[in-house]
């Protein structure tokens, strides 16, 4: 029998070797369908029942249910994707693809978003399966394709299509939370994510009068464009204080043991060193142009230009913020919604609350739980649509000098060994008593 905290490394590692990249192009997305066999393979060996759906060619997902003890209750939903992002092999020490083992981490694209996390959910199951581990509720496992670009292929597809398989979930838990922040040696915030902004990628269109590029042009859809953009992202949004970021701050506060000034929060946060830009960006609303796209050739002034920006909305404030990104961009250049999803925001309290932070306290007396707003998205969107209440919670302790922020989609991306094997203890802890 393999001890779960030895086969959570090899899992992992697995897995990070198995190219999973989403280009957002199904035509040069990759290894989804590999990843949903050797996951469903995985727990196929140990006599769990795992099927995999297919949204389209290669865009593979896989559901299981473990059987809970208490039939009246609930079931919970435990989610994590198998896509990541890509990587630029040139840019990386290790390549991103290798799984290498080096240093006390795992090193590879996808190690912390999110396949450190899925290694964790197999690791658990194949154990509590060879023991006769059975839950207090029913457990939905699903690891889904495609959340790195909206989740259409992925977790929207099954909550569209293939609805049955989370008949009887009311809470689910999945990625970017329950990694610890050191404060003190002896102090450990351990964030848990009771909220995510919305998404709203917009394209930005200009056209203008087409024309020769060596002539006084007055009406260049490139020069309107680029001005656009410009505005766009040296804008700051207003702040707006959300429940959950006020809760975060006022434990972040006590923890420091410094005054909390609610009209200038980012005095605090600074403070937070290599997670301030993930917690700043939950202060406001935010638009950050990622690409521009116009001409065909050097000489010739175009008739259209367009921009994508990255928009990220709290809770309750989408309608309002494009009412103020109007504003910025001006009222000739058109919006597309490329992709909208809502924000989330759930209340840090209840049973699994309770569950999360004394599974934490177990494995770490110095830690102490608190919610947070993600500043980005995960596959909850889809699943909050069948009024599911969603939490993240993938526990990681971390090294105290780790910038575990800027590993999400940079490079270098690397999961400590000993912050893998203690979240294989917290999860099967949690998972017993939830």
């Amino acid at each position: 029998m393999g001890d779960p905290g030895d086969e959570v490394v090899d899992i992992c590692r697995d897995l990070l070797r198995i190219d999973t990249t989403n280009t957002g192009d199904n035509a040069t997305s990759a290894g989804e369908r590999a990843a949903a066999e050797y996951v469903a393979g995985k727990l196929g060996e140990v006599g769990i029942a795992a099927e995999i759906y297919e949204s389209a060619p290669g865009r593979a997902s896989v559901v299981a249910r473990l059987e809970g003890t208490d039939p009246s209750r609930d079931a919970l939903l435990v989610h994590g994707h198998l896509d990541v992002v890509p990587a630029q092999a040139d840019e990386w020490t290790a390549h991103p693809f290798g799984g290498e083992l080096r240093d006390g981490f795992l090193w590879g694209r996808g190690a912390i978003d999110m396949k450190d996390f899925d290694a964790m959910v197999l690791a658990v199951a194949r154990d509590w399966a060879r023991t006769g581990v059975r839950p207090p509720r029913d457990i939905v496992l699903a690891f889904t394709a495609d959340e790195e670009a909206g989740g259409g292929y992925g977790a929207h597809f099954l909550v569209d299509k293939h609805r049955d398989l989370l008949d009887g979930c009311t809470e689910a838990v999945g990625e970017v939370g329950g990694f610890s922040y050191t404060v003190t040696e002896d102090l450990r915030l351990y964030l848990v994510e009771t909220a995510e902004k919305g998404i709203n990628w917009l394209r930005l269109h200009a056209r203008g009068r087409p024309g020769h590029g060596s002539m006084v042009h007055d009406d260049n859809a490139v020069t309107a464009v680029a001005e656009a953009v410009a505005r766009v992202g040296r804008h700051r949004f207003p702040m707006v204080m959300t429940p959950t970021v006020r809760a975060f701050l006022e434990h972040l506060s006590d923890a420091l043991g410094v005054d909390l000034d609610p009209d200038d929060p980012e005095i605090a946060i600074a403070k937070l060193g290599p997670i301030a830009n993930l917690i700043g960006a939950t202060l406001r609303n935010t638009a950050n142009p990622t690409r521009l796209e116009a001409g065909y050739k050097d000489n010739v002034i175009p008739s259209r230009a367009s921009a994508t920006i990255d928009c990220r909305t709290l809770p309750g404030q989408a309608e309002l913020f494009l009412e103020q990104l109007r504003e910025v961009i001006g009222p000739d250049l058109e919006i597309e919604h490329v992709q909208r999803q809502p924000a989330l925001e759930t209340t840090f309290d209840g049973a699994l609350v309770d569950a999360m932070a004394a599974a934490l306290r177990a494995e770490d007396p110095g830690a102490r739980p608190v919610p947070y707003m993600l500043s980005g998205g995960t596959d909850a969107k889809a699943f909050q649509r069948l009024g599911i209440r969603c939490f993240g919670f993938a526990p990681l302790r971390l090294p105290p000098d780790l910038n575990f922020s800027a590993l999400f989609h940079g490079i270098d991306e690397r999961v400590p060994v000993e912050g893998l094997q203690f979240g294989v203890r917290v999860l099967d802890r949690f998972l017993r008593t939830s």
